[in-house]
């Protein structure tokens, strides 16, 4: 797809909510592209929506993209050469190009009002012809111009369509010819004076020296009409690359409006998801090097990628494949990372103050390691170890029912807490060998001890090895944990 040309492409997102996941996926193969081929990677934002626009998404947008690593070398914040890189300050510009379209006659004035666009696709309708705008003002005289200014009427500007064919060529989708009769004169700019999307995205790829527009499969039908202002300014368009659109596994487009915080970059964050897995996660949706490869490093993708190996097949978002491979980079990192990595959602939630001791910290790093491989997202440190830095939590009710509903779990618990009473040292094998020690001199089965035990010490059924947790938890605080629980019991609660 590279071309002898400097190879710049651009990421142009609008900044009306959160970072959807199919821009973010737009946005790492812009990215990857510039990487692998030494190019220059811009961040555009396209705000031309003044209603909907925000400083508090235009933030999180940043946010997000920083946080999964795609630094941009020219653009909003960061500068450059062909600024202001923020669509709303470039109103100049845009102005400018108008009226060169309007003083090369391939744009003129419309004054059609909405009542007179309603009559006229109705009676298209009806007749059976296309209801797409008939060009009526298209040659209007001066004399009939200022006729319907008198009026009041503020024109719009439309641009003039040849009457031919528009060839576009796709380096993902192959060639599309789009004939005169599915195309019209669209409106470039507003009767307030604002610029469309259309005309404002050629405006900037053009004076931002775009070589390449790599974007969702959701703007192919923007391509004709951008093709179509390309050739009236006379100058030649980036090359184009539609990637497919990202599904649900119902078969619907992913949307901010119907999935909500499913498609947020910014919640999964929050989630506890680590950015190298949604990289890699992100890639695979649409791309890939081999039928065999599924993780990649950074440098392995900056390396490896190409457009042309991605798919033209819209492609299927599937969570468990996210958590698949958050679990596989969370125990990539060393023990040490992986409790960096954690403190933050266990400070967010509480259970850990900002500054801890050495002691803490290894304390800290025993129970991360406890934890195994039993985390899919760091938020999960808190559901797995949250009873370690507090005794203000609940006892499962399916937990109860299980295990301290049969048998004689009071009687357990309370010859476990004497065992554990008389230990003078209080180590993992010495609690080990005393409880087992227990369970053969009474005829228990083990589970009908270790389950019971775990639920009065943790308020739950799963979790690290239960010595692990009694050694963690030390001498003093289990033998309180198991008085409150024989105290729960006793209660009939």
């Amino acid at each position: 797809m590279a071309t002898g040309l400097p190879i710049r492409v651009r990421f142009a997102p609008s900044p009306t909510g959160f970072l959807h996941i199919g821009s973010a996926r737009t946005a790492l193969f812009n990215w990857l592209f510039a990487r692998h081929n030494g190019g220059t990677y811009i961040l555009r934002i396209d705000d031309t929506d003044e209603q909907r626009s925000t400083e508090e998404s235009m933030r999180e947008i940043y946010d997000s993209l920083k946080w999964l690593g795609l630094d941009w070398d020219e653009g909003a914040v960061v500068g450059g050469p062909y600024g202001p890189y923020v669509q709303s300050e470039r109103g100049e510009i845009y102005r400018k190009y108008v009226q060169k379209l309007l003083d090369s006659d391939d744009a003129y004035y419309c004054y059609c009002t909405p009542q007179e666009l309603t009559e006229m696709r109705e009676k298209a309708r009806a007749e059976g012809r296309s209801t797409l705008y008939d060009g009526r003002h298209r040659n209007l005289t001066e004399t009939e111009r200022r006729k319907f200014e008198a009026e009041g009427r503020k024109p719009v500007v439309r641009i003039k369509v040849p009457d031919e064919s528009i060839v576009a060529a796709d380096v993902i989708l192959g060639e599309s010819v789009t004939p005169p009769a599915n195309l019209q004169d669209e409106i470039i700019l507003k009767s307030n004076g604002s610029p469309l999307y259309n005309f404002t995205t050629v405006i900037d790829d053009y004076e931002m020296k775009v070589s390449h527009v790599i974007r969702g499969g959701d703007h192919i039908n923007n391509t004709a009409k951008q093709l179509v202002i390309y050739r009236a300014l006379g100058v030649e368009p980036p090359q184009f690359a539609h990637v497919p659109l990202v599904f649900d596994g119902k078969g619907e487009k992913l949307s901010k409006r119907r999935h909500g915080e499913l498609v947020s970059v910014g919640k999964y964050r929050e989630d506890g998801y680590l950015p190298e897995a949604m990289i890699n996660y992100l890639v695979r949706l649409g791309w890939s090097y081999d039928d065999k490869q599924e993780i990649f490093s950074i440098d392995e993708l900056i390396e490896k990628f190409e457009v042309e190996r991605i798919g033209k097949s819209n492609v299927v978002f599937d969570v468990k494949k996210l958590q698949w491979l958050n679990k596989h980079y969370i125990m990539e990192r060393d023990l040490s990372a992986r409790t960096d990595a954690v403190i933050p959602f266990l400070q967010r939630d509480g259970l850990l103050e900002a500054n801890s001791s050495p002691v803490q910290r290894e304390w800290l790093e025993k129970i991360v390691e406890s934890v195994g491989d039993r985390m899919t997202t760091l938020a999960d440190i808190t559901t797995q170890t949250g009873y370690f830095f507090t005794d203000d939590f609940e006892y499962d009710p399916k937990a109860i029912k299980r295990w301290w509903k049969k048998g004689d779990p009071l009687g357990t618990l309370q010859g476990i807490r004497d065992v554990i009473e008389k230990l003078e040292t209080f180590g993992l094998e010495e609690a080990e060998a005393a409880i087992w020690e227990y369970t053969d001199k009474n005829n228990v089965k083990r589970v009908q001890v270790m389950q019971p035990l775990r639920v009065a010490l943790t308020g739950q059924s799963f979790g690290p090895g239960l010595f692990e947790i009694i050694v963690l938890l030390g001498k003093e605080k289990t033998l309180a944990r198991l008085d409150q629980a024989i105290s729960y019991m006793k209660a009939g609660i």
